[in-house]
């Protein structure tokens, strides 16, 4: 690690910057960047994250931290005039957490530290304000507690509103002095019963044990589900900061808030935030009480009656927007800022990117190309491709009719409905068992992060649009509702109430969080509109991108989305959904059930002409784009019925009795499908299935080139080839079909066949499958099956234990193994343009819309890759963003 583990700042000397977030978090960078601004930042410094991962590992601290701790608190005392643990003239510091990666509210924060029994009369002198002191005083009894003790915090707040209401009082600002020290000691006493020791009195004490939490946290539950969740890596781990502690709870000239220097709900450019006078900063986040907004704009807009501070501290606001357009322009992004006023004096605490929803991304990166701030190409590179999903869904149907129970504000846009839970443990639950929830909470704590993932949309009584909710909900692209102070939320009694309406757990919500509006029972949707921005933004991805991208579809609808959503055509048409229909479903079943060739084609011959209407409707959409469709390919025995119903219905178009339906279907059943009777086996075995499909292919290929006049481009692929031969006989089958039908029909069609490489085998042996293939798609979610072992239906009953356990860093379905699964990828592409250099190379499972996987099909030089038709967007902007950087890296290598 490095031999420096401490690192200063402050406005006489900083020894960090900017980019140096691994080592000291994004919180200390960017403090240490502030400093250097000259922003006015209280003095402090960071311990790095290296030191994080030696505690991590040793549950200890390297050598000469101690002694390089003291001398930067050293510098603090020196910079503030005081000295830490001075009874007299106190100086009071902050612990706080901060990861390279921002994690809202994931880790822990410990304020007020380096108060006790006799600082807080200094304090108190010091402030000539003795309500304020010991207001501090309990607060960090309390927060200590919680953070370092790992004392329940309901207990002091338990003893908060017992003490409120003995005694008549309904805010915390109407205690006094006296009554926080009766509090305190009750808090203290708490402390002691809980552990068995008195309230810690040393500040030098204090501060190890909350270095010790802060570093502890990083593994803490809510931590290590965000990182999951985002795909933050476990061993970057948190730095910890300590900085000298400014109060936004010294009186009405005080105040602490939380902005963004863009709204990050719609991405305006709008000065956005709220703050509270005299408070301390976890009473902006937490929700507890009414945040006020900035500015008069704002005032207006949320139709509130509080004083913006813009109102009630003029200088300061201006000196905060002056901030805002200092930052903005350093950083060239929109930043999350925290501030504090102590007796009319701003003071900086923290910026950081700031986390928003995916049209306020696009905005922002429109706008600041538009304005000159950023290039196109940095444009593409700030908006996460997996955020593009929550524009991509239907949106409320403004037309319908809504009734609408409660109102809040629009803390992240979007639409939701599910059913109402009000605890994110059952929100889990039932999210696991397949049901849509709204969670609904008087406020959200970071305890409630997994239920919050789990849900379909939020709701909060309580809290603002900085509260711990809305901005979590924002990263996630969940739709919010926050602050609804009209319901009454009983999570006790699994319901919430709301002028006379009760809703009950179980029952259906719908949420619009564009709107901050709760509505009952389910509102009808619409389709997105992606034109604008989103269409200016993709336009630009697609100019920087190489890697085409087409979709997985087989029905009109699907293909239809996916060409809206930017399809280059099909890369995977899977017939057997076809098969499925119930107008050929009959047929098919007889056709399986049959027991000769004979038997078989006279089924066939009914269900071609409707897989031939089948495909000319895809040519038709795709109109000129390349169609792939993959020929049979599941076991026969998945077609036949289960149900008494069903097989009398067969049996009486068969001309067979029920048990000899009964019968065949069990001879046709297969111990283990996923590697039995199916793929091109069928196609050798029963070679008329596959010359139906290809018949019928061609002649609609024929039918919509005469329609319209268009090239219509059918690329044939024959699915689970693990022996060259296989390939080659069926290869001979398609060309001699497509050969008779363009005879047949006076016309020459130009195609491909190719072959699906999802088996270790075809993919060692692709230099001799390649001979016999015009193209070769990767279907990675069989091969990722055949390569582990794992069937993708049973693994998430295990997956999770392998996860947490660090066997496996993500799931190999939803992420591609590129360690192993890669490989053979990269093999079969290798191999198989060395046999046929001409040869077409792409990949067609699921992995195709995974971002970290786009990566890798760029590294290995596919040409396109095929997705569900809501990922195609995805898809999209991932591939230029691997392009960009593949890029960076040949320039920086060169």
């Amino acid at each position: 690690m490095s031999t420096k583990q401490v690192y200063s700042f402050g406005p006489d000397g900083t020894e960090g910057r900017s980019d140096m977030r691994e080592l000291l978090g994004g919180k200390g960078a960017n403090l240490a960047e502030m400093a250097s601004l000259g922003l006015p930042v209280p003095p402090g410094f960071t311990i790095s994250t290296a030191v994080c991962a030696h505690h991590t590992e040793t549950g200890g601290y390297p050598e000469g931290l101690t002694d390089e701790v003291r001398e930067a608190l050293a510098k603090v005392e020196s910079r503030v005039g005081a000295r830490f643990g001075d009874p007299k003239n106190p100086l009071l510091v902050s612990v706080r957490s901060g990861a390279p990666a921002s994690m809202p509210g994931m880790m822990d924060t410990v304020l007020n530290l380096g108060l006790n029994d006799e600082t807080v009369r200094g304090l108190a002198d010091k402030a000539q304000d003795e309500r304020f002191a010991y207001d501090s005083y309990r607060r960090f009894i309390q927060m200590f507690g919680d953070v370092v003790l790992g004392i329940d915090h309901s207990r002091f707040e338990e003893a908060l509103e017992l003490y409120k209401e003995e005694h008549g009082y309904n805010l915390d600002t109407e205690l006094t002095a006296d009554d926080w020290k009766a509090l305190i000691e009750q808090f203290k006493q708490i402390v002691e019963d809980e552990t068995g020791e008195p309230f810690p009195q040393d500040p030098e004490q204090q501060l190890w044990k909350a270095i010790n939490a802060v570093f502890g946290s990083w593994m803490n539950q809510r931590a290590v589900t965000y990182r999951r969740l985002h795909n933050i890596p476990q061993n970057w781990g948190t730095a910890v900061n300590v900085q000298a502690m400014v109060f936004g709870n010294m009186g009405d000239d005080c105040a602490t808030g939380v902005a963004f220097t863009r709204d990050p709900s719609t991405g305006d450019n709008e000065f956005y935030g709220e703050f509270l006078p005299n408070a301390q900063g976890e009473d902006v986040v937490a929700g507890i009480r009414t945040p006020q907004p900035l500015t008069t704009h704002a005032k207006q807009k949320n139709d509130s009656d509080l004083p913006a501070l813009e109102e009630t501290m003029p200088s300061v606001y201006r000196q905060l927007h002056d901030v805002r357009q200092k930052l903005e322009s350093h950083y060239r992004d929109m930043q999350d800022i925290e501030f504090t006023v102590q007796r009319g004096t701003l003071y900086m605490l923290q910026t950081r990117t700031g986390k928003r929803t995916a049209r306020a991304a696009l905005t922002i990166a429109v706008d600041m190309v538009k304005d000159g701030i950023i290039t196109e190409s940095e444009a593409v590179e700030r908006v996460s491709p997996a955020s593009l999903d929550q524009l991509l869904h239907p949106t409320l149907d403004p037309e319908a009719e809504r009734e609408v129970i409660a109102r809040g504000l629009p803390a992240s846009p979007g639409a939701a409905a599910g059913v109402a839970v009000f605890t994110a443990d059952r929100a889990e639950e039932l999210s696991q068992a397949g049901t849509d929830v709204i969670l609904c909470r008087t406020e959200t704590s970071p305890e409630d992060i997994h239920g919050m993932h789990a849900a379909k949309g939020i709701v909060t009584a309580r809290g603002g649009m900085t509260s711990h909710a809305a901005v979590v909900a924002r990263g996630m692209g969940r739709p919010c509702v926050a602050g609804a102070g009209q319901l009454r939320i009983d999570e006790q009694q699994r319901r919430m109430i709301v002028d006379g309406v009760t809703v009950k757990e179980g029952d259906t919500i719908t949420i619009d969080g564009a709107a901050g509006e709760v509505i009952r029972g389910k509102v009808p949707t619409v389709k997105p509109e992606l034109s604008g921005e989103f269409a200016t933004f993709m336009g630009w991805a697609d100019r920087l991108r190489e890697l085409g991208v087409r979709t997985n579809a087989e029905t009109p609808q699907d293909a239809r989305t996916a060409v809206e959503f930017g399809a280059q055509g099909i890369g995977l048409c899977r017939t057997e959904h076809m098969f499925f229909e119930s107008d050929r479903i009959t047929a098919v079943r007889e056709m399986i059930l049959a027991e000769s060739e004979e038997g078989r084609r006279g089924p066939l011959a009914r269900i071609e002409p409707m897989q031939r209407q089948d495909f000319v409707d895809l040519f038709r959409i795709m109109a000129g784009f390349p169609v792939t469709i993959r020929l049979l390919d599941p076991p026969l025995h998945e077609f036949l019925p289960r149900e008494d119903a069903d097989m009398h219905e067969v049996a009486q178009a068969a001309g067979m009795t029920v048990d000899q339906v009964r019968a065949r279907a069990l001879k046709l059943t297969e111990a283990n499908p996923m590697l039995g009777h199916r793929g091109c086996r069928l196609g050798i075995t029963y070679p008329e299935i596959y010359e139906m499909q290809v018949r019928a292919i061609f002649n609609a290929a024929a039918d919509v080139a005469e329609e319209t006049g268009e090239t219509v481009e059918p690329e044939i692929m024959i699915p689970l080839v693990a022996v060259a031969k296989e390939l080659e006989i069926l290869r001979g089958l398609v060309d001699r079909v497509a050969s008779e039908v363009m005879k047949d029909r006076g016309t020459r069609i130009a195609y491909k066949v190719g072959t699906m490489i999802e088996l270790p085998r075809a993919a060692m042996l692709a230099d001799a499958i390649a001979k016999h293939a015009d193209f070769f798609s990767f279907g990675t979610n069989d091969l990722t099956q055949t390569a582990f072992g794992i069937s993708r239906d049973d693994a998430a009953s295990f997956m999770p234990t392998y996860q947490s356990q660090g066997i496996l860093s993500t799931d190999p379905f939803i992420s591609l193994d590129q360690d192993g699964v890669g490989k053979l990828v990269e093999m079969g592409a290798r191999e198989g343009r060395r046999s046929n250099p001409a040869l077409s190379l792409g990949i067609c499972g699921e992995h195709g819309g995974d971002p970290d996987s786009i990566g890798f099909c760029q590294g290995t030089e596919l040409e396109y890759v095929s997705c569900s038709p809501y990922r195609v967007p995805i898809a999209r902007l991932a591939a230029a963003q691997a392009a960009i950087r593949q890029r960076k890296a040949q320039r920086a290598a060169a």
